[in-house]
């Protein structure tokens, strides 16, 4: 047989490209991860460079803002500074004239030292007077309370006082009228936070309705034909609280009273006879703050101190002729 000549082929490259065709496919997949990192970290590098250049812009402006302030402090020192060299002359010729006033002063002194030394002379001569003033004061004050406690006496030698007290007492009680009524004198104080605003000498609208009821129930009591002979006076004083000068609460305390003196004429429940009667008794005076209410810890009450009180005086000839009498044993 004739045998086939074999032809021999080495071994194709089949294996062998495609070893190097993986091995190129990892080298570029290499480059591009590393092409990748390079991208990222200059992206970084511009990101950090503009946050960066943002912060140094921010600062700058602030440091601007900063400058012009510090500009701004120094005009202002510098004005400052101008002003203080301007009162420091005026401190100059204030001192000069301080020391005028010193040298002023000194003679003063000297002029008050003779006058001082004739003063106490002066002074001597008028402790000696006071001494025998106080004796007399004193004389005088202890007439004064025995003249009071014999009037009460002399009021109460009749029970009129007592009795029209004790009247008035429960004609209150019985009209519901909240009033305090001093059972040694009779006089009554009624409720003074609703009569008068501060610095005002209007009645209020609540004042205007509590005189409406009180004032019949006084004015019954003390006009009774029992009574009304021995009442000599019907007085109706004005108060003020403690704010202001004397003058001005006095005549302020004045238009109070005559406030009320004039509701008290009006009132409609009145005769003919009555108001006359009430107008020839009736007295309205103001006390200014000479009397004012006191709290429990000794300050001053300001709403009731602004009140009025009405009082009655009793008029007797008997009464008269005793305490004429009394007076005449005093001296």
């Amino acid at each position: 047989m004739k045998m086939r000549k074999r032809t021999g082929r080495g071994p194709r490259g089949g294996d062998s490209g495609a070893h190097w065709i993986s091995y190129s496919d990892m080298m570029a997949s290499l480059l591009l991860v590393f092409v990748l990192a390079v991208v990222y970290s200059v992206y970084q590098y511009y990101s950090m460079l503009e946050l960066k250049t943002q912060q140094l812009n921010d600062q700058k402006a602030e440091l601007d803002r900063a400058t012009i302030t510090l500009v701004q402090r120094e005009e202002e020192l510098e004005a400052a500074n101008v002003t203080l060299m301007g009162k420091q002359e005026e401190l100059a010729a204030i001192q000069i004239q301080l020391d005028q006033q010193e040298n002023d002063l000194f003679a003063a002194q000297s002029a008050l030292k003779t006058k001082e030394e004739e003063q106490a002379l002066l002074q001597l001569q008028l402790a000696e007077q006071a001494d025998k003033l106080a004796a007399m004061s004193t004389v005088l004050e202890s007439q004064k309370a025995e003249m009071l406690t014999q009037q009460k006496r002399l009021d109460d030698l009749l029970g009129v006082r007592t009795e029209i007290i004790q009247e008035l007492s429960q004609e209150l009680n019985r009209s519901n009228l909240k009033a305090t009524v001093d059972t040694a004198t009779g006089d009554i104080v009624l409720d003074s936070a609703i009569f008068f605003a501060s610095n005002s000498s209007n009645i209020k609208d609540e004042g205007y309705d509590l005189l409406a009821r009180f004032v019949p129930v006084y004015l019954g009591v003390l006009m009774r034909p029992e009574y009304v002979d021995f009442v000599g006076e019907i007085i109706i004083e004005g108060h003020t609280d403690t704010a202001g000068s004397y003058m001005v609460n006095l005549k302020l305390s004045q238009n109070r009273a005559l406030s009320v003196a004039e509701y008290c004429l009006e009132l409609p429940s009145l005769t003919y006879s009555q108001r006359n009667l009430l107008q020839d008794l009736m007295t309205a005076k103001g006390r200014s703050y000479s009397d004012p209410v006191y709290n429990a810890d000794g300050t001053v009450n300001m709403d009731q101190s602004r009140r009025v009180e009405f009082k009655f005086r009793l008029k007797d000839s008997e009464m008269i002729q005793e305490m004429n009498r009394i007076l005449s044993q005093m001296h």
